[in-house]
Order: C-alpha cells, then structure tokens, then sequence
C-alpha cells in the first residue's frame, strides 16, 4: 500500500510536470512553423494525449473485446467534455476561436453521429472504420495544407521561437504525461483492490479517467497559461483522434459488436457532443457556470453507466 501510494505521487508528477512542458515546447513549435497553437493543440499534443486510449482500446479490440474497446472510447469521450472541459473551464473560463467551433466543432458532431449511424446495426465493419480512418486523414490533410497562421493574441509580444531542445522536449514530455497516466490506473486500481473495491468499479471509474489523465493535466495547464487553443483544442482534437482513428482502426482490425445498452450510452455521448459545442458558441467560451453543467452531466452519465 505505501508502495502504491508513492507510486501515486510519482504519476501526479509526472503528470503535471510533463503537461507543463508539453504545453510550452508545443506553444513555442507552434510558433516557429507559422501554425496556430489551436492547430498544435488539435494534432500533436491531441494525439499525444490519446496514447493511453489508442492502446488500452486497440489492445481490447485484438484481443476481441468489442465492448471495452467501444466502452473506453465512448467512456474517454464523456469524461473529456463532462470532467475536463468543465472542470477547466471551472478554474478559468475557456475562450475559443470561431473556427474550433464551427469547423473542428462541426466535425466532432458529425463524426460522433456518423459513429452512430454505422453502430445502428450495433457492429462496426471494417469497411466503416476504413470511412472513419480516411476522414480522419482528410481532416488533418487539411489542418496542415491550409496551415492555419498564429493568432494575434498568440504574438502578442509573448510569442517565443522553437530551438532544437523544443523538438526533443515535445516527444519527452508526451512520453512523460503518458507514462503518468499508466502510473495512476496502475496504483490507484492497486490502492482500490486494497481497500475491497470490486474490479467493476475500478474498471468505470479509475480506469476511464486514468486514461483520460493526460487530456485533464495539459488542457488545465494550457489555461492556466492563457494557451486557450492549445486547452480547447487538445480536447476537442482527443476526441476526434478517439472517434475517427482509435476506433476506425480498432474496427479494420476486427468488426466490433455491442450490446443495445453500449449504444444508448453511444446516444448520451452525442448528447454531449452537441451540448458542448453548443456551450462553446455561446459567447465563444465555456463559462465557469457551463462548467459546473457540464461536470454534473458527466457525473450523471457516469451514474448511467454503472448503474446499467
């Protein structure tokens, strides 16, 4: 137990201290290749920052467990827009840009709705998440030909040049955020057996927000320093990664089939989805009282889950 709970501090750490320089080196390549850091924040740290999903799910789905692999997916997906994006825009309102809302928005809403519409049968062929993987690569096909240039608040007077530390600081701190999270689901799950919880309750709770850790530790660390498209946009691009690659992939490797009860949880989701976008067209930003909407939503799907 006292092992485990070292352990524990470690993973915080990590986690907080890699975010912390993953936002940073993130912020400053952003600058230095002329692309916004809503750009940055949507691919690299967004995929980054997906790593925990992008093996715990592709493990499931090899393995033929369907019902985790979509379960993680859909779990992962509540948690970034209920608990994350709720509890950071609780610490500070989370400002966005015109373009996360209507384009990056957009996608998320169509995309979770088309995951929808190919689950309808409660299987995802191969030849559905071929359609999911090919937009995936259209769309960052499309973020990086039209190299969206900084921001005006990005340069204003703050903005500082990559150097060849940066390049390698960014691999590193991705490695080190991940490798936090893995840290936590490991010795937390170890703490919770410990004080007799059930495998069951680990798994939907522990286990979904362990992997969902490194989103929560760099978007909250992103706001903190007033990178608002590196926050938002790890979130909105985490969730994107989760829809079109994770489980586009995961349904080329093997067809997945779920129980009708994964698919009305798959409902809620888009529920979500929309709700959030929704939040952040009013005003541009998701406000501290949207916030707290949003982690009760959450919570209350949470609740749905396990009760079910």
């Amino acid at each position: 137990m006292l092992l485990n709970l070292l352990l524990l501090v470690v993973a915080i750490t990590f986690l907080w201290v890699g975010s912390d320089k993953l936002v940073a080196s993130a912020s400053r390549i952003a600058e230095t290749i002329g692309v916004s850091e809503l750009v940055i924040g949507l691919t690299i740290v967004a995929f980054g920052t997906s790593a925990p999903e992008f093996a715990v799910t592709l493990t499931a789905a090899l393995k033929g467990y369907a019902s985790i692999s979509v379960g993680n997916i859909v779990g992962s997906n509540i948690f970034n827009l209920g608990f994350i994006l709720g509890t950071v825009a609780i610490v500070r309102s989370v400002h966005v840009s015109r373009k996360l809302v209507q384009r990056d928005g957009t996608l998320m809403i169509v995309s979770t709705l088309i995951l929808l519409l190919f689950f309808r049968d409660l299987v995802l062929t191969f030849a559905e998440g071929l359609v999911l993987v090919v937009l995936l690569v259209l769309y960052l096909s499309y973020l990086f030909i039209k190299k969206d240039p900084p921001d005006l608040e990005e340069d204003a007077g703050t903005a500082q040049r990559a150097t060849w530390k940066d390049w390698l600081l960014l691999p590193a701190s991705i490695a080190v955020v991940v490798l936090g999270g893995q840290l936590l689901v490991e010795s937390a799950s170890d703490i919770a057996r410990g004080i007799g919880i059930s495998e069951w309750v680990i798994g939907v709770t522990i286990v979904a927000a362990g992997t969902s850790a490194p989103e929560m530790a760099t978007s909250l660390a992103a706001v903190i320093k007033g990178k608002h498209g590196i926050s938002a946009g790890n979130l909105v691009g985490s969730n994107l990664f989760n829809i079109m690659g994770v489980l586009g992939l995961a349904g080329m490797l093997r067809p997945l089939t779920i129980l009708q009860s994964s698919y009305y949880s798959l409902m809620l989701l888009t529920l979500m989805v929309m709700l959030a976008v929704v939040f952040m067209r009013t005003g541009w930003r998701v406000s501290r009282s949207e916030g707290v909407l949003l982690v009760l939503l959450g919570l209350s799907l949470w609740t749905y889950d396990f009760l079910k």
